[in-house]
């Protein structure tokens, strides 16, 4: 094990040339940056959870229900023992051949069929007051943590000028707010890659799940590497965008479509700036050129340029979708919701009485009669599964 760490962290790859580790150690005049101080993430990030479900239940929740924000979740699907089975055992998504089949042997129109099986979809999704509460302790974390890290940034010279981030790096003593920052920005993201398991689930799960890789990445070997100062400005960057898009959330879940659209459309403003302007001009450029000249070439610079780089590609395809959302706002007079997370709705949602194609026949309605097959289509292997 121990030829394996010494391997891992081989100083020749990690570190500029003629630095060593010894060379970073703590001493009586100067404190550095240390590999154990990561362990500090794993309970902290705990804490964090477990903070999270308190403010959610006793302080998201109250606010929320005060706001008159809706409790209750989608639309329950009619209760059906056939669909039902079809739904868990087969395909949440029946195609036309399917939906055919199970006409015939219900009696239904494949429409009526086609809302049970979307109804039967937002069933299993979250309430708007649980993404309400989801949003409120996402919101109040992100503005805490920015408004922390814009205070400690303000008084420090590389914020104004990046070429002080490598001022006699890498022999730069770790300041105490400047520790605590990294800290808890680290647990924070460990506390996520966790917790989106059992998260509202979004159309962008794996992209979410690769930002997050890469995050808890570059933050535990930047600090290790003692690059924190381009660290920190490039958490505080990200976290600016982040507090809008919770804030827009909450409104709209609120149903104060104004106050949503503005929200939102000041997100897009600075997640575009940003993500698109900043980043590259302002933390690609200095990781790029101004540490190259100020240091040279060595291999560990590469790692995190390409890492930078892979966020950058992750900022394009969000902006995209930002700047597809604002088109359809614009277009329809008002700004959608969360696209990741969208409950599925039609213009025949209300309609939630299953049209039968023979008016006398509902007795297979509750799925009483027939039982004793679905015309082959639990186990028929003629159609693929959906997900």
């Amino acid at each position: 094990m121990a030829g394996i760490l010494a391997w891992f962290w081989n100083e020749r790859f990690w570190l500029p040339h003629n630095v060593t580790w010894a060379d970073l150690k703590n001493t009586e005049e100067a404190s550095f940056p240390q590999a154990e101080d990561l362990y500090l993430a794993f309970p902290l990030a705990f804490c964090i959870f477990m903070i999270r479900l308190v403010f959610e239940r006793f302080i998201a929740k109250p606010c929320a229900l005060g706001l008159k924000v809706q409790a209750n979740g989608p639309q329950k699907a009619q209760p059906n023992a056939i669909l039902e089975k079809v739904f868990t055992a087969i395909t949440k998504h029946p195609d036309e051949k399917r939906l055919e089949g199970l006409s015939k042997q219900l009696d239904w129109d494949v429409r009526s069929i086609q809302r049970w099986f979307r109804q039967r979809r937002n069933q299993e999704k979250p309430s708007t007051l649980t993404k309400f509460c989801e949003s409120m302790w996402r919101f109040t974390f992100y503005l805490y943590i920015f408004t922390y890290g814009v205070r400690f940034l303000k008084k420090t010279p590389w914020l104004w000028n990046t070429r002080q981030c490598w001022n006699g790096y890498p022999y730069q003593p770790l300041m105490p707010d400047l520790h605590y920052y990294y800290i808890v920005e680290l647990s924070f993201y460990w506390s996520l890659m966790f917790s989106q398991f059992t998260d509202i689930k979004r159309k962008d799960f794996s992209i979410m799940f690769t930002h997050h890789i890469v995050t808890v990445i570059l933050i535990s070997f930047s600090y290790v590497t003692n690059l924190t100062r381009v660290g920190a400005l490039t958490l505080c960057l990200h976290d600016s965008a982040d507090i809008l898009l919770e804030a827009a959330k909450m409104a709209n879940y609120c149903k104060c479509q104004k106050l949503s659209d503005l929200l939102f459309l000041m997100f897009a403003i600075v997640f575009i700036i940003s993500r698109l302007g900043i980043y590259p001009l302002w933390i690609l450029n200095t990781m790029l050129f101004e540490l190259y000249e100020a240091l040279g070439n060595f291999p560990a610079l590469w790692f995190f340029n390409i890492l930078l780089i892979v966020l950058q590609v992750l900022h394009c395809f969000w902006s995209y979708l930002i700047i597809k959302a604002a088109y359809k706002a614009i277009s329809r007079g008002k700004v959608a919701k969360d696209d990741r997370s969208d409950v599925e709705s039609s213009s025949d949602e209300d309609d939630s009485v299953p049209r039968s194609n023979n008016p006398h026949n509902t007795t297979t309605t509750n799925g009483t009669s027939g039982a004793n097959g679905t015309n082959g289509y639990l186990t028929g292997s003629t159609c693929s599964e959906d997900h």
